[in-house]
Parts: structure tokens; sequence; C-alpha cells
């Protein structure tokens, strides 16, 4: 095993597990330690976490904030992909990852460090996420994973670790709930959550009001895009950082968002998973209604597959590869003519659409209606159904002639 560390850069959030890795590392490898933390949205300030980095034995820290860029060059691709992971997950936890990773990697090349490190669990999806993408950003770096072969069994020895160092942590054993936020959702885990039949405490939940306290009124919010990308709220244009914030606290008032499931783990376990994505389960509402307005048939159809393959890639953690750099061209082309208004009601958690509307729409009413003035063909439809069933009706045919029944 590899302990010849000099100086580590590592992904430092202030959670359980990286607040106590830092005078892990130091203990264990003698090493420099260089905490790096990156404001994602987490809707708290990252400025205390420089005191509480420098106390535990970081060298220094790096604190930016990635929120535009987050949410422009990594949730916005998904969304123009309509990536979500197994029909449910909007991967708000795995698109951070690779963002990350690249400043990380960015950073230790920079300060001419030979390692990069992170506080992801050993039977988890981010060491996995974070390690390939090392690789393929700078594959002579080295990686440290603590959390692997340290000697802790579990969250409780940890937080016992963090109290003998007195290393200021904000969890409890009473509260031993694993979280990540950003900009673009929120992940809940551990604790009572790893039964999969436990209905989820409503003391868990951050962004998104429970049913019974949303309004009473249905909420209505119209979204407009341009080339696929969101870009106004309601006729009012935002960045993009600021459009997911303003949808957040709309749809999080109104319930919308939660995600209770049991995903399959790329490491090979099932895991029941807990989400907030208030602002992103609005988007991914919107944008799909807009693309069956405004893409033919054939389009949409091989769309869907490809969208979930995109979210694969994102959720194993190969967001620096070709394929998904392929694909992004692809959907970048499709996205040329995904422009208009989608009108959405929001109401006790439910996410409705009540509207759309585009120049590029592919809509034609006089094709689509029932009442005067159709200009649709009945008459070729005959034709059309006999030529379309014609190897049903040959196989029929075929059957009966050898006594063979349907």
């Amino acid at each position: 095993m590899e302990t010849n560390f000099k100086k580590v850069v590592l992904a430092y959030s202030g959670g359980l597990d990286t607040s106590i890795i830092i005078r892990w590392l130091k203990n264990k490898y003698d090493c420099e330690v260089i905490a790096y933390s990156a404001d994602l949205g987490q809707g708290k300030d990252l400025k205390p976490l420089k005191k509480k980095a420098l106390m535990t034995g970081a060298s220094k820290i790096y604190i930016e904030d990635l929120q535009e860029e987050f949410i422009r060059d990594y949730a916005f691709k998904a969304l123009k992909a309509d990536a979500v992971y197994e029909n449910k997950y909007l991967l708000a936890t795995a698109l951070s990852r690779p963002l990350i990773a690249k400043r990380l990697v960015e950073i230790a090349n920079k300060e001419k460090a030979d390692t990069v490190s992170h506080g992801s669990t050993g039977k988890g999806n981010d060491q996995v996420r974070f390690e390939a993408s090392f690789y393929a950003l700078d594959p002579s770096l080295k990686q440290l994973t603590p959390v692997r072969e340290w000697e802790f069994k579990s969250r409780e020895e940890e937080i016992d670790y963090a109290h003998k160092h007195k290393i200021p942590i904000d969890i409890t054993k009473k509260s031993p709930y694993s979280i990540d936020i950003n900009l673009w959702g929120r992940s809940i885990e551990c604790g009572i959550l790893e039964d999969p039949y436990q209905e989820p405490p409503e003391e868990i939940y951050y962004l998104t009001k429970s049913i019974d306290k949303a309004q009473s009124r249905p909420e209505y919010v119209e979204i407009s895009f341009k080339k696929g990308v969101p870009v106004a709220i309601n006729g009012k244009k935002y960045s993009p950082a600021a459009l997911v914030s303003e949808l957040n606290k709309i749809a999080g008032r109104n319930g919308v968002g939660r995600v209770d499931m049991v995903e399959n783990r790329l490491v090979g376990i099932k895991s029941r998973e807990i989400y907030e994505l208030p602002a992103a389960t609005v988007l991914f509402t919107a944008h799909r209604e807009l693309e069956a307005l405004t893409l033919d048939r054939e389009t949409v159809h091989y769309k869907q597959i490809l969208s979930a393959k995109y979210s694969e890639l994102i959720y194993y953690g190969l967001w620096f590869s070709k394929l998904r750099e392929s694909l992004d061209r692809f959907f970048d082309e499709l996205a040329e003519d995904v422009e208009g208004d989608v009108k959405l009601k929001l109401y006790k958690g439910n996410c409705m659409i009540a509207g759309r509307k585009s120049a590029k729409s592919l809509y034609n009413v006089k094709l689509a209606t029932y009442e005067k003035g159709d200009s649709f063909s009945h008459s070729s439809a005959k034709g059309f159904i006999e030529l379309f069933s014609l190897p049903l009706k040959v196989r029929a045919l075929s059957r009966k002639k050898t006594g063979k029944k349907q």
C-alpha cells in the first residue's frame, strides 16, 4: 500500500468525514494537507470552514463560488439530455462531483501536490465519481481515500474521534443522517432511512414543505426556454444559478420535488435514498413538455434511449468520457428547436402541466382537430393501416394454413 504522501489536496465539505480526515491524515502520514471547498449552493456561509480547516491541521484552504458554472455547465447539460437515473433521480449529487474533481486536480497542479483525496465512503458511488474523474484528468496524481482504510467502523466511532480531538461537527448520534446539498438538490441517507419500509420523518426535509403545510391554493409558474435552456420565470430573466434558486423557493413552498427511492448503486448494492429536488423537478417537467411540442416522434423516441444512457454515465462517474461529450453534441443539436414557454400548476406536492407554446411548435391544430377545419386525410388511413398491418396479416394466414392457433 502506498504510504508516501507529501502534499494532499482534500475535497473538504466540513461534514463528519472530512472534518476528521485532516487530523487523521496528519497523524497517519505526516503530510501537508490543503483543503478545498466549493460553494455549489449549499445555502450556508462557507467562510467558517477556513478557521475549522486550519484549526484541525490544514496548511491552506481554497473556498470558491462555483454555483453559476455548476448549473450552466453541468446541471443544464443534464436537463437538455433529460437525464434521470432509474426514472426518479435527477442526479444532483452526481453532477457536482466531476466539477469538484476538476478543481481539485487544477489546484493540485498549481500547488505542486502529489496527491488528491476525498471523504466518500467505501461502499457508495461518490468514490467512483471522484476517482474516475481524477484518472481522466491527471493520472499522474496519487489518490488517497481515508474512509476506505481507516479504523472507524461506524459513524458513532467517527463522532467519538471528533470529540476526542475537539473537532467541531454538526452531527449527533441522535441525528445520524448523511446529507449532501447543492443548488440542484439535496440527498439524505442513513439512520432510520436504511429501513425501506419506514416512512421518512418530516425532520429530514429542508427544501420542501410537507403537503399539509404547503400553500392552500395552486400556484402557476411559467418557464421560458431558449435552445433547451431555461432563461426566465414568469417573464423575468435570471442567470442560471439565480433561476434555479428562485424556482427552489417557488416549488419548495408548494411541496414539489420529494423523491423516495431504492436505487441500484454502481457498486452493486441497493440503497434507500431520499431526495429533495424542487427546482429540478419543475424544470425537467417543463423541458419534456416543450420537447413533446417541438421535436418529431422518431427524435423523441430515440432520445429517450440516449437519455437513459447519459444518466448512467453521470451516475457512474464517467462525466469525462468521450461518449458523454459526444452525446452532448447530439443533445445540443436537438436543443436548437426546444424554445418557448411552459406553464405549470404547482399544488400540494404536484407539478402539473397547464400549457405550452412555441414558435417552433410541430403541433398543427388543423391536423389534430376533430372539429370543422380538419385537414387530415381520413381516406388515406385505410391504405396506411392495410400496409402497416400487412406483416400481421401474412403471419395469420400462414398460421391458419398450418393449423396453428393465434
